[in-house]
């Protein structure tokens, strides 16, 4: 309503004294008939009525005199739209209502003396519009609220007096309108049963207050629910009011954060009119068109409800549905009496309500003969016997009846269905009551009787700073007070109703909402008469272990399941992906999350490790046991003809070679990384400096030779030594220079889906070629040294050992070089095969280099002699060269170098072309005697 229209009430209400002075009566008969006219007999044919014309409504007033006023709004009767304003009497929510508010006045009267508390109570039919005019009677009194004195008919005994404060109305969009007529004149307002949350807005109903909780607490109780049952898909029914606007707003609020769709969202048509069965059978229709959606919220009144459950039955829905209802029908027997099979089952939400205590003896206590102060008794009596009392008016509902009421007739033998939630009225006029005995014991004092002058009139804002400061013990024994924002404590109970006995059905409490928990018996809920368990209301069921969701357009409920491939998981965060598991990890079995595989490496407890270590521990022992041989026999001729101190650095690295088994075995470090990358190719590098020093000695004297007898340059031990290291150090700079470039580190290397290897990085990859870069080129080196040196005569033979060193050396190298990269995502076996072939290299060298020089020292030391060095060599010709006449010839102390030409004691001869050969090779191997000799 806009303030235009509130200003217009209040000018008609000014006015209206003046009209009154010439008819008191007229006033009041206008305002009821310009709205709603009177209805006459062609209206009612159908209903077997006289002719003779009536009003209807009636308008009636309960009135208790008294020292104060307080109103009351009830609906009395129930909303009708099609024919009449006001429906036929509402037994729970109308009549009992009334009663309740006229004995809570009772029980204070009684209790308090020092003022009495009266009433006007009015009946409002559950209509917002006809209830606003009703409300219109309150206000006549209460001018003096605005300009502070007190207003003067023309006829004294018209005089209203003030009402203090207005108790009602039970509806939300009636109580909207009221309170912004009331706030206009600052009279308090405490409604029992409107719980919208429109309502808790202080800046717009600043006047209001309520004893029931708002449907904010309503909404989160039922999304409880909803989450308890296991509900994700449901359907939403709301009343066209404030009351089902305001909670169908608060439920789509609330319900996204819990993962809860709404399949289907409907109106029940109430502000606009009452609707057509028609209406209801499309609500019906459409909730069918969600077949999974089988939890349905219901937010509306009884009137508009049992429509919906005749709808249901009409369309053969019966059973299809769960409702969760709100207290505005739940728990009515308008809705559930005649609809038993469609509302079984049903959830309701229902504050938190006790039995007035008293009230329901006080009550089966009544006959319309002893409550003369209540003028609808009349009709609640015929409505609930049955019959016709006599000299009673004529309603549109009383005139089937044939039987007359009999005096006899009593409640206590036909008892009624009593309301639940009277508790909340009887609470509404206590907390009035109260608020006044703490003004008037403020104002008047605490002994004072009657009302002193600071009370006439009451003033709305004060007696409203009492009211919601309020706190007592109600009829019911329940500890009251308002919150914050004016409303009632959020306590709920939460009701089932099932059949209790074959054809028997009852609401019964299943739990129980306070302090923001709920506590919810499952046990006790029968959605069906055989199971306890709660229908689904799912559009999809949740996907399983290892699967991902495909959302239909536009349902964010529904979905396809699809399965993750072996190596994916659903994604932690996107349930609609498939996310493939890093290297090192596989899926669990849930596919839920991945699970790192265990690290393998190469443990020095494998077969593969013992084996390649058994073989290096033999040739360690070896290696020593030659190094022993050879220091004991260093000054030996046969060791000093090999070479002894480049045989030293040969074994050296020979033994490196086997040592460096023990650190490929090792679990990889970054420190083991960088030993090892540094120590495969420089134990190598040592093996094969060594022994190209030696070739390339070999073969420069040999060459030398050929063209002269000048001793070749770098022959002597030292300079091999420095030949040697010279080698050795590019191998170091290599080595250097590239991990400098690329640091040794220990990764993890997936060759497969299901591995995870822990591993050097260079591993992995080809960049050992550059470890085995440089000694591969000493090895061809030495190889080429070796096929040139080949044909050095068999006395000295070294060549010949070391050529079939290199030999061997090569074909143990040409079948790694496949084997290695060929097994490349066995890691274990790769570095196996390694650290074999680099053992294996080190035994050839020591086998073909060493054990013959071994079997002389040990098993022939008679010939580990210089003269075994030099043995007697026939030339081809006539002539017999002899030691003595060699050594003259090679005479290198001395420095001096004739022509290669000799001559014997008796005569000189000219040596012939085809025996230069011979001599030549033997000056080379007198020059080598000589060196043994000399060292």
């Amino acid at each position: 309503m806009t303030v235009a229209f509130y200003t217009a009430i209040i000018l008609i209400v000014l006015w209206s004294p003046f009209s009154v002075c010439f008819n008191h009566t007229g006033w009041l008969r206008r305002i009821s008939q310009t709205p709603f006219p009177e209805v006459r007999m062609r209206h009612m044919r159908h209903s077997g009525l006289s002719a003779e014309p009536f009003v209807w409504p009636l308008k009636k007033e309960a009135v208790v005199e008294g020292d104060l006023l307080l109103g009351g709004l009830m609906m009395v009767h129930s909303r009708e739209d099609t024919q009449f304003t006001c429906g036929p009497i509402m037994a729970q929510g109308g009549i009992q209502t009334v009663e309740t508010m006229l004995y809570t006045l009772d029980q204070i009267n009684k209790q308090w003396t020092k003022f009495k508390i009266g009433a006007l109570i009015l009946d409002d039919c559950d209509k917002d519009t006809y209830g606003l005019e009703m409300a219109i009677d309150f206000i006549k009194g209460s001018i003096s609220n605005i300009d502070e004195t007190q207003y003067f008919h023309c006829n004294k005994s018209q005089v209203r007096k003030v009402i203090s404060g207005v108790v009602g109305a039970a509806s939300s969009v009636t109580s909207v309108q009221v309170a912004n007529l009331l706030r206009l004149f600052k009279i308090p307002q405490v409604s029992f049963w409107s719980t919208s949350p429109e309502l808790s807005n202080k800046q717009r109903f600043e006047y209001f207050t309520r004893t029931i909780p708002s449907d904010l607490y309503q909404v989160k109780v039922m999304v409880e629910i909803v989450r308890r049952l296991g509900w994700s898909y449901i359907s939403i029914i709301y009343e066209e009011s404030s009351y089902g606007i305001k909670a169908f707003e608060e439920l789509e609020k609330l319900m996204p954060r819990y993962n809860i769709c709404i399949a289907a969202k409907e109106k029940l048509v109430k502000d606009s009119g009452v609707a057509e069965e028609k209406a209801y059978d499309d609500i019906v229709i459409k909730l069918l068109s969600k077949p999974k959606a089988k939890g349905v919220i219901v937010f509306g009144s009884d009137q508009e409800v049992v429509s919906l459950m005749k709808a249901v039955r009409r369309n053969n829905a019966t059973g299809n549905f769960s409702w969760i209802g709100s207290d505005g029908w739940s728990a009515r027997d308008m809705v559930s009496a005649t609809n038993e099979a469609e509302v079984e089952g049903c959830l309701s939400v229902q504050p938190q309500a006790n039995p007035v205590i008293g009230f329901e003896e006080y009550f089966l206590g009544l006959t319309v003969e002893n409550n003369k102060r209540n003028p609808w008794f009349t009709e609640f009596w015929e409505e609930h016997f049955q019959c016709r009392y006599p000299k009673s008016v004529r309603t549109p509902y009383n005139s089937n009846y044939s039987v007359e009421c009999d005096s006899k007739f009593h409640l206590r033998e036909k008892i009624p269905k009593f309301e639940n939630q009277l508790q909340f009225v009887s609470d509404s006029v206590l907390a009035f009551a109260h608020a006044l005995y703490d003004m008037h014991s403020y104002h008047c004092g605490p002994d004072f009787v009657g009302l002193c002058e600071a009370m006439k009139p009451v003033k709305g804002p004060e007696l409203l700073m009492y009211l919601r400061k309020v706190n007592f013990t109600g009829l019911t024994g329940d500890n009251f007070h308002f919150d914050d924002n004016g409303d009632g404590p959020a306590r709920y109970n939460i009701i089932h109703f099932k059949q209790v006995e074959p054809g028997i059905f009852k609401w019964i409490k299943v739990g129980v909402y306070s302090d923001g928990k709920l506590n919810l018996n499952m046990s006790e809920m029968r959605f069906k008469t055989d199971t306890s368990n709660p229908p689904e209301s799912v559009c999809s069921l949740p996907c399983q272990k290892g699967q991902a969701k495909q959302y239909l357009e536009g349902e964010k409920c529904c979905w396809h399941c699809f399965n993750c491939t072996q190596y994916q998981i659903r994604s932690p965060t996107d349930e609609t992906r498939c996310e493939v598991c890093p290297g090192g990890t596989l899926p669990d079995s849930n596919r839920q999350r991945c699970l790192e595989i265990p690290e393998a490496f190469l443990k020095a407890g494998s077969s593969w490790a013992i084996g390649a270590m058994t073989l290096s521990v033999a040739g360690i022992a070896i290696t020593l046991l030659v190094i022993s041989v050879f220091i004991k026999h260093n000054h030996t001729p046969i060791v000093k003809a090999a070479g002894r101190e480049v045989s030293y650095v040969l074994l050296s690295g020979i033994l490196l070679c086997y040592l460096i088994t023990f650190v490929l075995v090792l679990k990889p470090t970054d420190i083991v990384c960088a030993v090892q990358r540094f120590g495969v190719g420089f134990c190598f590098t040592v093996v094969y400096a060594a022994l190209l020093t030696k070739t390339n000695r070999i073969s420069r004297i040999f060459n030398a030779g050929r063209r002269t007898v000048k001793r070749p340059k770098f022959i002597s031990p030292k300079s091999q030594l420095v030949i040697c290291t010279g080698l050795i150090s590019i191998q170091v700079l290599i080595n250097g220079v590239w991990m400098l470039v690329s640091p040794p580190k220990v990764i993890h290397y997936y060759p497969s889906r299901e591995s995870n290897i822990l591993v050097c990085s260079s591993f992995i990859n080809t960049s050992y070629v550059i470890a085995f870069g440089y000694p591969i080129v000493l090895i061809i080196v030495c190889t080429v040294y070796a096929v040139l040196t080949r044909n050095i005569p068999e006395a000295f033979n070294e060549s010949k050992h070391i050529g079939f060193t290199m030999y061997t050396t090569c074909v143990i190298w040409l079948a790694f070089v496949p084997l290695y990269f060929g097994i490349g995502n066995h890691t274990p076996l790769r570095i196996t095969t390694m650290s074999v072939t680099i053992s294996l290299s080190a035994s050839v060298t020591i086998v073909c280099l060493f054990s013959p020089k071994l079997y002389i020292i040990l098993c022939h030391p008679e010939r580990n002699v210089r003269q075994s060095m030099m043995p007697n060599m026939k030339l081809t010709g006539t002539k017999t060269f002899t030691t003595s006449n060699t050594n003259a010839f090679c005479n290198n102390s001395t420095r001096r170098r004739s022509s290669l030409t000799y001559k014997d004691s008796s005569t000189d001869m000219h040596i012939s072309l085809e025996n230069r050969k011979q001599v030549l090779e033997r000056a080379v191997q007198t020059e080598e005697t000589r060196i043994v000799s000399k060292s």
